[in-house]
């Protein structure tokens, strides 16, 4: 046995310990209780919760950069200094998101990440990449550089997958050739999401019965919803099978539609992200280049200089806030779509997203005001502040 964290309030899938303790070995929960530590772990390390919530941790699988770093920059150094920020708002795993480019640029990223991936980098685990992009639509571009958006072709495609570190992909599926490699996704186990897209209802549907399962910042670049094309938000709310990403920053969405969102999708299919950028971290009045554009941070937000919104420099423990303010859903439920959620959308909750025996020992400890105060990574405390 490694470790016991006691005198916590513990949050568990469905249920709670109001008062109890969690026993943690070889990186993994254990065992966990209500009441006292047991007497059989008398010689076992102890962290004293001092009636903190304990909880599983955050799981960022839409997420680009943040002090000043993206995974574009295919530099192990800067996945590293996301990995500790990141870890200090709670996230205990994320997908580094590349965007549309070259291909060598994105070859480059994801061979960056492929070197993390499950390494210790005193911060939040990188479990795989999300690739966003190129395989857009230019008309629904946002901040991505409409210039090198491009349909897919089945050998840069399988050049991508082979790499077998991406977890998620994203495309615009109203393009037959986009369409055509989602079946090769799914034999590579790798999720798909229709993102930056001017697709109808009758295309997304079409998308699925490929085995499209996701919807990218849902709302954010994507073709609205008519009383007569239901378009892309239509399909992203009534289908039942999509998981729905959604962006609480209170700039990307209007607080009326993410709470629209939470009513139909609900605790099983709403997805928290950050799609947090460079910016990240980074005092206001920043500026920086991205794909030789100009962003600056003002106000909260990352914006080009016409004013589209590039990205977000949000973090996962204020879009938890900000979503319960949002939608005023339940604490437990406002995790779960920060955490199990997002981990099952990418296949990965047999391993992360909630505290049970045999899981990866992913967890945070915060107060009633979403304080981080612990972050533990497979075991390890990654972070850590006074009460």
């Amino acid at each position: 046995m490694d470790l016991v964290i006691s005198n916590v309030r513990i949050l568990l899938e469905g249920d709670e310990i109001d008062r109890g303790w969690l026993a943690v070995d070889a990186g993994k929960i254990s065992a966990f209780n209500a009441g006292d530590v047991p007497p059989e772990f008398a010689e076992v390390d102890e962290i004293d919760g001092q009636k903190l919530t304990l909880a599983a941790g955050f799981v960022d699988i839409h997420v680009h950069g943040a002090m000043g770093h993206e995974a574009m920059d295919a530099d192990p150094d800067a996945l590293i200094a996301m990995a500790q920020f990141y870890a200090q708002h709670g996230v205990t795993s994320f997908l580094p998101t590349t965007w549309t480019a070259n291909h060598a640029q994105i070859m480059a990223a994801l061979a960056a990440i492929t070197e993390m991936v499950g390494v210790d980098s005193g911060g939040a685990q990188i479990i795989g990449a999300h690739v966003e992009g190129p395989y857009l639509n230019p008309a629904k571009s946002g901040a991505q550089d409409p210039a090198v958006i491009r349909r897919a072709t089945q050998a840069e495609i399988r050049e991508i997958l082979e790499t077998g570190v991406v977890r998620l992909l994203a495309l615009a599926p109203e393009y037959l050739e986009n369409r055509a490699i989602i079946p090769l996704c799914r034999e590579y186990g790798v999720k798909v999401s229709a993102a930056h897209t001017d697709a109808t209802y009758d295309d997304l549907r079409a998308a699925v019965g490929l085995g499209l399962t996701q919807t990218t910042h849902t709302y954010n670049a994507m073709r609205g919803l008519h009383h007569r094309e239901p378009g892309m938000v239509g399909g992203a709310l009534t289908i039942d099978a999509l998981y729905c990403e959604v962006i609480p920053d209170d700039n990307h969405l209007h607080p009326a539609v993410i709470d629209l969102l939470w009513r139909v999708k609900g605790r099983d299919k709403t997805v928290i992200i950050t799609d947090a950028v460079r910016g990240t971290g980074l005092d206001d009045g920043r500026t920086y280049l991205q794909d030789g554009r100009e962003v600056r941070i003002q106000r909260g937000a990352a914006r080009l200089p016409d004013g589209t919104l590039a990205g977000s420099i949000l973090t996962m423990d204020e879009a938890v806030q900000n979503f319960i303010d949002a939608t005023r859903a339940p604490l437990t439920d406002a995790l779960r779509c920060a955490s199990l959620i997002p981990a099952r959308a990418i296949g990965m909750d047999h391993r992360k997203g909630s505290i049970a025996p045999g899981k990866d020992a992913d967890l945070i400890l915060f107060d009633a005001d979403l304080n981080i105060y612990l972050t533990m990574v497979n075991g390890e405390v990654v972070h850590a502040s006074a009460t």
